[in-house]
Formats: C-alpha cells, sequence, structure tokens
C-alpha cells in the first residue's frame, strides 16, 4: 500500500486520537496519555472509548467512523470533540467539523503497527506503560534518556515505522535519522523484530 493511500486514514485517526479521545479525556481528568488496547487504541480513564477497526467504541455502541465529523463523532460518543488546549504548538491540525476519512486496508495497517509496537515495547522493557501520545501520533516509552517507539508515519517517513532517539546525538551507520535511528515496519516485520531493534539501539547507546 502506497504512502498517499495511507495518509489520509493516518490524518484522520490522528484526529481522532486528538479531538475524540486525548482532549476529552483531558478536560475531564487532566491528563492526555492514551494506550493500545486490544486491536487499536484508546482512552485511559474517562470518556471510556477506543477505536477498533473502523469504529468508535463506548460502553453501549459501536460508531463507525467513515462519514462523520469529528464533531459528529464526538457527539454521538456523549462527548464534545476538542483537542487539549495550550499543552503543544504542533497535532494534527484536524478542524472538528471536517469529514473523516477511513480505507480499511490503510486503517488495519496503522492499526496493526501500533500493535506490535506495543508487543515489542512491553518486551524490551518489561514493567513499562508504552503511552500513545496524541500530539505526534506515535507510540513511545522513554529509558535512561533514550527515546524508543513506533510512529504512524510523517514527515520523515510516510509509513509506519520504528525509531530509537537518543537525547544525546550519536554518530554511525546504525544513527540514519536526524532524531536517531529509524527502521520501516515495513522493513522490520514482526513485533520479534522491532524489539531486537530497540535492543541493539540500547546496546549502542550504552557504549
Amino acid at each position: 500500500m502506497t504512502a498517499d493511500v495511507v495518509a489520509p486514514t493516518r490524518r484522520s485517526l490522528h484526529g481522532i486520537a486528538e479531538l475524540v479521545l486525548a482532549g476529552p479525556q483531558y478536560r475531564e481528568v487532566g491528563r492526555i496519555r492514551l494506550r493500545i488496547v486490544g486491536d487499536g487504541f484508546g482512552t485511559l480513564s474517562e470518556p471510556s472509548l477506543r477505536v477498533e477497526g473502523g469504529d468508535l467504541v463506548t460502553g453501549t455502541a459501536r460508531i463507525p467512523l467513515s462519514g462523520q465529523t469529528y464533531a459528529s463523532l464526538a457527539e454521538a460518543a456523549g462527548t464534545e470533540a476538542g483537542a487539549p488546549e495550550g499543552l503543544y504548538p504542533d497535532g494534527s491540525g484536524v478542524k472538528p467539523d471536517e469529514v473523516i476519512t477511513f480505507d480499511p486496508e490503510a486503517g488495519a495497517v496503522i492499526l496493526r503497527a501500533f500493535v506490535a509496537g506495543d508487543e515489542a515495547l512491553r518486551g524490551f522493557a518489561p514493567g513499562t506503560e508504552p503511552v500513545l501520545w496524541p500530539e505526534h501520533f506515535d507510540l513511545a516509552i522513554t529509558l535512561d534518556e533514550v527515546n524508543y517507539g513506533v510512529s504512524s508515519g510523517d514527515g520523515h517517513l510516510p509509513e509506519p515505522y520504528a525509531y530509537v532517539g537518543p537525547h544525546r546525538p550519536r554518530e554511525g551507520e546504525f544513527w540514519n535519522a536526524p532524531f536517531g535511528a529509524a527502521r520501516t515496519l515495513r522493513e522490520l516485520g514482526d513485533a520479534d523484530a522491532i524489539q531486537r531493534f530497540f535492543e541493539e539501539g540500547k546496546r549502542r547507546t550504552d557504549t
């Protein structure tokens, strides 16, 4: 699947994470962290919402994403769309009245990437809780001043990728990105391979 096919769905899922999940959660309990839940992602606390496949799942309903605006999706879930206010300068860039675009195949690519990333991070650093950050729409942990995570894609790489981002720049062939090291999930494959990439990054930052 090409990056231009994935991009609209990625932008829409990013918008849902930010406006429909993190924003309402922040206004309710004061935190923006999201998490991987089952085969999708969702809030940590109230309002209890998650994205699964092509639906937003509440405690009582499954609401299709396609054809909704962010505002109508949030309203159907019993909340109000809106990003967390005043916490970060960037984000998805979507507005509440925009129409959501969801391609099932593209959505599956992104959601599988996050699920594999969550498994890899937990295997790599047992006891940690990977966080899905709504501002960048990536899943990450930080250990010993090094960020490890999986991005859904961005201006650096337009497809899902795993990364190792040391706070202090490193040099060498392994470090192939401005922020550290990156490998596409298409290149790495499954959660075990992603975990091995994180482990290699840790060995190289420990030296």
